[in-house]
């Protein structure tokens, strides 16, 4: 089967199309995984490590004098 020069080219830049959309899904996906990396790992450089410590201070004041009365006469 012989293919005239329209046709010949015609399936030329349909081929040519074809591996251009192919190669830009390609370079989509590799960049949307890309920024999937990137955000995962400001994710766990972000967040704190577990189990870390926590202190907590208190002073206790122990009152010198008897309480006053609150009944009045």
């Amino acid at each position: 089967m012989k293919l005239t020069p329209v046709e010949r080219r015609e399936r030329r830049r349909r081929r040519r199309q074809t591996e251009l959309t192919r190669w830009g899904l390609i370079a989509l996906v590799a960049l949307l995984v890309f920024a999937v990396g990137v955000a995962l790992g400001q994710a766990l450089h972000d967040n704190p490590k577990p189990g870390g410590t926590v202190t907590l201070e208190r002073t206790l004041t122990i009152p010198t004098e008897p309480p006053g009365s609150t009944v009045t006469p």
